[in-house]
């Protein structure tokens, strides 16, 4: 299953979109209102639930600098992969898009697309608050 949000303009340079996402406590701040548990268990992994959700534990699995970050799923139960491409267009702008990679049976994918893609819509959105 592949989600991917629209292309957000962000009034900070790449290097400042790339360092706030590796910086795995920043996520609490682009969570949805509707967070019931957000804590941060290392440097590179952070536990959520959103109300009505099961728990997910996100790791960072993969960065490249300035144009990067890659999350994933630190349990193989539900394989999935949260991708941010980041793409300077100024000193001082950027163009981010968030794209959800997940391989899940059709009953599955049918339960959780609505959900996730709202859930992406949300930290697109509040990127635009860093």
């Amino acid at each position: 299953m592949h989600i991917e949000t629209p292309k957000k303009t962000i009034a900070k340079s790449d290097k400042e979109v790339y360092d706030f996402l590796l910086d795995i406590k920043n996520f609490e701040k682009l969570m949805p209102e509707n967070i019931s548990k957000f804590e941060v268990l290392g440097e590179d992994k952070f536990l959520f639930a959103l109300k009505g959700m099961p728990e997910i534990v996100l790791k960072l699995k993969d960065k490249n600098p300035h144009n990067k970050v890659i999350l994933g799923a630190a349990s193989d139960k539900l394989p999935f992969t949260l991708t941010a491409d980041i793409i300077a267009i100024s000193a001082n702008e950027s163009d981010v898009v968030l794209s959800f990679e997940g391989e899940f049976n059709a009953m599955m994918a049918m339960m959780i697309k609505t959900p996730i893609t709202n859930f992406m819509g949300t930290l697109s959105d509040n990127l635009r608050k860093i």
